[in-house]
């Protein structure tokens, strides 16, 4: 994912172990081993939300139940809106843009990020509901 790509791969070694990891990874929240994702790239919008039913190292199910991942739709929004306050910030105060300016900004970058925010929201809705199991991961 983008936050990935961002960190180094030594930091987010010491993240391994934390629902951090696996949210910013994508991959599972028990083990932390394998992918959530079909493939890891989020802009390929017909493979997106495609992801694979069961961890392939430790065999976690990744959707609960019927329509689990409806509840991201609620961490989408917070994600969104926590977005688009850094942005207005940004925009309005350090770059001293107008409103008008500052509302497109916020449009156009909440845009661009839309794929990633879904898989992040994802991602944090999943590692509501699942801990990291240390004897999973040596497995």
């Amino acid at each position: 994912m983008l936050i990935f790509v961002v960190l180094k791969k030594p930091t987010m070694q010491l993240l391994k172990g934390s629902k951090l990891y696996s949210i910013f990874t994508g991959t599972c929240p028990v083990c932390h081993k394998g992918k959530m994702y079909m493939d890891r790239n989020p802009y390929k919008f017909s493979q997106t939300l495609k992801m694979h039913d069961r961890c392939s190292h430790c065999g976690t199910k990744f959707k609960i139940e019927p329509s689990f991942f409806y509840g991201a739709m609620y961490v989408s929004y917070a994600v969104g809106v926590a977005i688009s306050v850094a942005i207005f910030i940004i925009a309005y105060f350090f770059i001293g843009l107008d409103r008008n300016y500052t509302f497109l900004a916020i449009i156009g970058v909440l845009a661009v990020l839309l794929p990633i925010i879904v898989r992040v929201s994802r991602n944090i809705w999943i590692n509501f509901f699942m801990k990291y199991d240390k004897n999973k991961a040596k497995a």
